[in-house]
């Protein structure tokens, strides 16, 4: 599945007065950021997510999260502090074990399902031009990359 494509900007000035914020918001948010909603596409109804911080304290299984609904000036904001979503996703044949990297009941796939085609993209070319540093060619670019 898709990543939901929201973005919001965020004003510093929303988050320093909402309950359940960060005590210091320029610490979390920066001026005139932008942040992607980090779900799995979602229904209208079910609110966007992006993730701001871990717990401070050891133990703590709660993470920082910012969640809006609605569009325009309709658009409400809340900080959550919400625990982390328990399902892991075991492979057998490597024993690796991957969380989901999102909270506790969250709308849609877990972590692992979601794909991100940008994001995807970028770390191509990142892995592409890497290779080329350490194998020390110096051919320019293909014409057809983005």
């Amino acid at each position: 599945m898709l990543q939901c494509t929201a973005i919001t900007d965020v004003a510093l000035l929303a988050p320093a007065s909402m309950e359940g914020g960060p005590e210091n918001p320029p610490d979390v948010l920066a001026e005139d950021e932008f942040l992607l909603c980090e779900l799995g596409e979602h229904d209208e109804a079910a609110e966007h997510a992006a993730h701001l911080g871990t717990a401070d304290e050891p133990g703590d299984d709660r993470d920082l999260w910012l969640l809006w609904a609605g569009v325009g000036t309709h658009r409400v904001y809340r900080f959550a502090g919400l625990p982390l979503c328990p399902a892991l996703l075991r492979d057998l044949a490597t024993r690796t074990v991957t969380s989901c990297a999102y909270f506790d009941h969250h709308p849609g796939p877990h972590s692992w399902a979601v794909t991100d085609p940008l994001g995807d993209q970028i770390a191509e070319r990142i892995q592409r031009e890497v290779r080329r540093l350490t194998t020390g060619g110096d051919n320019p670019t293909h014409a057809n990359d983005p």
